[in-house]
């Protein structure tokens, strides 16, 4: 997902550090600090002319979520759209502009983005101050020092305010952000240091504002809790300090979402594979019955299934490697035993190898290739798909066959002479009644045939149809896994058989 915005500058520097620019939107002129790529637009540059800030995360598309989140979910979506009335870009882009000028309008908001400390022990020190005054995103001046990495002012403030230290934004996109939230995602590992040390939770604050759930076009998925934001990030260290400060390794967001649910979903798969195994040696730690990658989400799927199922081979990869067991090795030859619980579809509705075929996702068929579903799925073909795929032929070019000569020795009889008056009209033979069709011993052999295509027809469509309602038509057609184009042709036949003994015995 490539998330564009375009305005009005006077300065910009760097091109990956940030830029400083200057938005103008209506009578209101704001100076922004992005960080991002800045570009020249396609019309050229001038005095005041355009550029182009390109932001760009990756995201995979939304899975199902339980019945009370997704009602909970819809519900806060449509009275956030009510009371905007707007489209969702627009809408952000007030909202950060808005924010942007609320920081230079309010003085401690002010003084803590320019990190001035002097400023903010004099404001804290007036009456006049009022130190939980809100934002355009529901932000305190502490989310505000923190946003910016100013270590000092954020000091300043959780000296001269700490109440302000677990003081969660209040507004519906960034619903329940804390600063703590915002310095791991920063990866500033003293900012973290100070937030912990001085009271800061990190195990109960939730992110439920909007602008974080998993939804289309959403820009970031980083689960609800503040060590989901931190695996996320990928430091180590700072993923370590936040499980010391007494983090569970076992949260789950309202998907039901694991840290390790919420690792196989990010981009950056090397560095969420880091942090799944640091976590998982955490939680190890603690003795659970059942491990971390085993625990489900509201889906019933687990880390490794949901990996599977997104095609992160990868993270599969890596989740089956964790699992395998080296029995011999021996100069360039190795022995490894592998663990097919989850992979095998005999004693599990969901397997691997179900969510393969029923994905959405085309990378998902590469886990195919992956050791040990390919030696598995080759198994299985020689064992037991090839016999039944040649027995499913057979049957189906006996079946064919049959609808064919029924087809070719249709009952017919001659014309009569005035059947017709025209003399283009060359007719020389016409349908025989229904009576008339089973008469001969001929006529008996071709009506069996007719039954067994009018019960083969019945057959197809009944087991065609459970397969079709259990996944989706949109699927079932269009992926050619589970059915594809050949089904299409296959479900029409059966239909037009039906329709055509109907029609015959209507006649």
């Amino acid at each position: 997902m490539t998330y564009n915005r375009t305005a009005k500058y006077r300065h910009f520097t760097g091109k990956d550090g940030p830029a400083v620019c200057s938005f103008k939107h209506g009578n209101v002129t704001v100076d922004l600090q992005v960080f991002g790529e800045c570009r020249p637009a396609s019309d050229g540059l001038t005095d005041t002319g355009l550029f182009t800030i390109v932001n760009k995360v990756t995201m995979s598309p939304s899975l199902a979520r339980s019945a009370p989140s997704e009602l909970n979910h819809w519900w806060t979506q449509l009275r956030f759209r009510l009371q905007n009335k707007k489209g969702w870009n627009e809408m952000l882009d007030e909202t950060f502009l808005l924010h942007t000028k609320n920081i230079n309008d309010i003085p401690l908001f002010y003084a803590a983005k320019t990190n001035s400390v002097g400023c903010i022990k004099k404001l804290l020190s007036s009456s006049s101050t009022n130190i939980f005054e809100r934002g355009a995103l529901g932000e305190t001046a502490l989310h505000v020092a923190v946003m910016n990495d100013n270590m000092d002012a954020a000091v300043a403030l959780m000296e001269g305010a700490p109440e302000l230290i677990n003081e969660p934004m209040t507004s519906d996109l960034f619903q329940g952000v804390t600063p703590l939230h915002i310095a791991v995602v920063n990866q500033n590992i003293n900012l973290v240091h100070q937030l912990i040390s001085r009271g800061g939770d990190a195990a109960t604050p939730r992110v439920t504002g909007l602008y974080f759930r998993k939804r289309i076009g959403g820009l970031l998925y980083y689960g609800e809790h503040v060590l989901s934001f931190a695996a996320c990030a990928g430091n180590e260290d700072i993923i370590s300090m936040v499980i010391d400060a007494g983090a569970s390794t076992r949260v789950q967001d309202y998907r039901g979402n694991t840290v390790l649910h919420i690792l196989v979903l990010q981009p950056n798969k090397t560095t969420a594979c880091q942090a799944m195994d640091l976590i998982m040696s955490r939680d190890a730690e603690l003795d659970h019955p059942l491990p971390l990658d085993m625990v489900p989400n509201y889906r019933g799927l687990t880390t490794f299934k949901l990996a599977a199922k997104e095609g992160n081979t990868v993270a599969f990869q890596h989740l089956v490697n964790k699992r395998k067991i080296v029995q011999w090795s021996l100069g360039p030859l190795t022995s490894n035993l592998f663990d097919l619980t989850e992979i095998d579809s005999w004693a599990d509705d969901m397997s691997v190898l179900e969510l393969i075929v029923g994905s959405h996702q085309r990378e998902a068929r590469r886990i195919l290739e992956v050791t040990p579903v390919r030696q598995l799925v080759s198994l299985k073909w020689n064992l037991y798909g090839k016999h039944y795929f040649r027995l499913l032929m057979l049957l189906y070019l006996l079946y064919i066959g049959t609808f064919t000569l029924c087809c070719s020795y249709r009952p017919l009889k001659a014309a009569p002479e005035n059947y017709t008056q025209s003399d283009m009209d060359k007719t020389i033979k016409v349908q025989k009644t229904l009576k008339e069709s089973y008469q001969t011993h001929k006529d008996s052999l071709r009506l069996v045939g007719e039954i067994i295509s009018v019960l083969g027809a019945l057959v197809i469509l009944l087991l065609e149809i459970p397969d079709i309602i259990r996944v989706g038509a949109k699927r079932y057609f269009g992926q050619t896994a589970l059915g594809g184009p050949f089904h299409v042709i296959l479900i029409s036949y059966a239909c037009l058989v039906v329709l055509l003994c109907v029609f015959r015995v209507c006649q």
